[in-house]
């Protein structure tokens, strides 16, 4: 798809995307992160906007046409790694306090799902966030749909929920890793003693 066009899904121009990103990012329940990691970054118009709330931000795409138009986007970003990886085969040695899987999950089989969650939950700090956004119509190369990802995630040992939205095109999550005790992160209200 990407020979044929530099962004095939008109992530950048699309208002359907631009509403789904600003939600996302919306959805982060902390206001500053210091390590993301985005798998599945396509051109890397979401990498841009959690650049902003991220002191450093790894991007990732299998696509080498994908992260050459992601590193593009985000040349100005000094703080903004783009890298070639296919996960869950190749997955960074770091860990993160914010990971994002954006339309990417729907990909996998049963046995590469397990371990792209895994990875994810392991390579998550105590206290980080996990945001997922998928959409919920049918796909023929989409495995799944967001409404069917969502047991799967809410299963997930460790992350305790803090928000999900069930749009009328995707589904989005938002956990938290569970501390060392086993306590969930405080809800944004709470950490600022609203509550």
């Amino acid at each position: 798809m990407y020979a044929g066009a530099a962004d095939p899904w008109d992530l950048a121009g699309r208002w359907y995307e631009q509403r789904k990103y600003a939600l996302t990012v919306a959805a982060l329940p902390r206001r500053r992160y210091r390590r993301a990691f985005e798998p599945g970054c396509s051109v890397g118009v979401l990498t841009g906007l959690l650049a902003e709330r991220c002191d450093a931000v790894l991007a990732a795409d299998r696509v080498p046409a994908a992260v050459e138009a992601a590193a593009r986007r985000n040349r100005d970003r000094s703080h903004v790694e783009v890298r070639t990886m296919a996960v869950p085969d190749e997955w960074p040695e770091e860990t993160f306090d914010l990971i994002v899987l954006s339309e990417l999950l729907y990909y996998f089989d049963d046995a590469t799902l397990r371990e792209v969650l895994q990875r994810t939950v392991d390579s998550l700090e105590p206290g980080g966030t996990l945001v997922t956004v998928h959409w919920d119509h049918p796909v023929e190369d989409h495995l799944r749909t967001g409404t069917q990802l969502a047991p799967l995630l809410t299963g997930l040992d460790g992350l305790a929920p803090v928000a999900r939205l069930d749009d009328a095109d995707f589904v989005l999550h938002t956990f938290t890793r569970r501390l060392p005790d086993g306590s969930a992160v405080p809800a944004p209200a709470a950490a600022e003693g609203l509550v």
